[in-house]
């Protein structure tokens, strides 16, 4: 049970990221999906009736509307809920950084629905949600999370000068060790209670 208990704190940090990062990414597709079909089908439900929206001949154009309109949204939550424990570099820097890097989300988005729209020929409602929010939104979302954790919301400055010294400068006056009750909590972010 203890080596259990060991791992699941090695990754419980990483845990509850992914677990945050993927609400936050819910709501981005509440507000992306509805708009896209609305833009391009004149159907903000995903499912029933399509016929033609104001940009049914402009999908990429459309995609590029609904996303943009979603990272505000996403970038929010991110910054105040997902990576709110990570160090902050600047309103400016991490705005600038996670609009760019959302963008080449959007590019992978955008060109798995333009090689559904021009290359396979598809264009109904199902292909076109099937090719950006399933298949494109899915391989953005594995280079968003990588890239927003590694480039806009730093890692904690108190675990990167823990990760830095050395284990033979630990004094008596240190932090328990992580194998004791006191250890495993001193690193709890108060987000989910310790289970023992």
């Amino acid at each position: 049970m203890k080596i259990v208990t060991t791992l699941y704190r090695q990754v419980e940090h990483l845990v509850h990221e992914v677990a945050k990062f993927g609400l936050v990414g819910l709501l981005g597709m509440v507000v992306d999906l509805p708009l896209y079909n609305w833009l391009v089908f004149d159907n903000p439900l995903v499912f029933g009736a399509s016929g033609d929206g104001m940009l049914h001949d402009k999908p990429v154009t459309a995609k590029f509307i609904s996303v943009t309109v979603a990272t505000v949204a996403t970038y929010l939550g991110n910054r105040h809920w997902t990576w709110r424990h990570r160090e902050r570099t600047g309103l400016h820097r991490e705005y600038v950084l996670f609009f760019v890097l959302n963008g080449i989300g959007l590019l992978i988005s955008a060109g798995c629905l333009g090689f559904s729209r021009y290359v396979l020929d598809q264009h109904s409602w199902l292909a076109d949600n099937i090719a950006a929010n399933f298949v494109g939104l899915g391989l953005g979302t594995l280079f968003r999370f990588w890239s927003y954790r590694k480039f806009v919301f730093k890692e904690e400055l108190a675990l990167d000068e823990a990760e830095h010294q050395p284990a033979a400068a630990a004094t008596p006056s240190a932090p328990a060790t992580p194998d004791t009750p006191a250890g495993l909590d001193a690193d709890n972010t108060g987000d989910l209670p310790v289970v023992r």
